[in-house]
């Protein structure tokens, strides 16, 4: 892997599996419910000139990764929802990159975001462990992906989307020695 793909993708490209079985949605629903403090836990000794350090050459600051995380997961949970609710929604895609470009997740303390995660996965996750399998099978339609997805794979996906950004930033605290 090329030093630029291993900053992007230091745990490598998301790799959809083929099935999730039930202990690893187990395994994926305690992913989603202990990340909010592993986070807050590994940033609590940053200053504001860390949190505005670029993760790699051209990314986004620690500060825009973890409103890009407040962003994200709420969006997810959303679709959580809709998918319990509806029969196989249409969801709305965003632009994550615009998004992160805004002034919110330039500038505003990650306190706010912080907060947001925690508790957005405390619900998420309680919501989550009340499902059953075949609430789990329910999906949702992505026009980007211009395909149906189970709530079963887009779990497995935020499970490796919180270490995947978390391992952003334990590669930069490495590099910068932060640690």
């Amino acid at each position: 892997m090329d030093p630029l793909e291993n900053k992007k993708y230091p745990l490598g490209r998301y790799s959809a599996p083929e099935k999730v079985s039930d202990p690893e949605l187990e395994g994926h629903i305690d992913t989603i419910r202990k990340f909010p403090d592993k986070l807050r836990c590994t940033l609590k000794t940053f200053s504001d000139d860390m949190l505005d350090t670029q993760y790699r050459s051209g990314g986004w600051t620690v500060k825009q990764l973890i409103n890009h995380l407040a962003d994200s997961h709420m969006q997810s949970f959303c679709r959580f929802k809709w998918a319990l609710t509806e029969d196989n929604p249409t969801i709305k895609t965003y632009d994550e990159a615009k998004w992160a470009e805004l002034q919110d997740s330039r500038n505003e303390p990650i306190k706010a975001a912080l907060t947001l995660l925690e508790g957005l996965h405390c619900r998420w996750a309680h919501l989550m462990k009340s499902m059953t399998n075949r609430e789990f099978d329910r999906t949702f339609f992505h026009p980007e992906m211009n395909r149906n997805v189970a709530l079963r794979e887009i779990l497995a996906f935020y499970a490796w989307h919180c270490d995947h950004h978390f391992a952003q930033i334990s590669a930069l605290m490495k590099e910068k020695g932060w640690t």
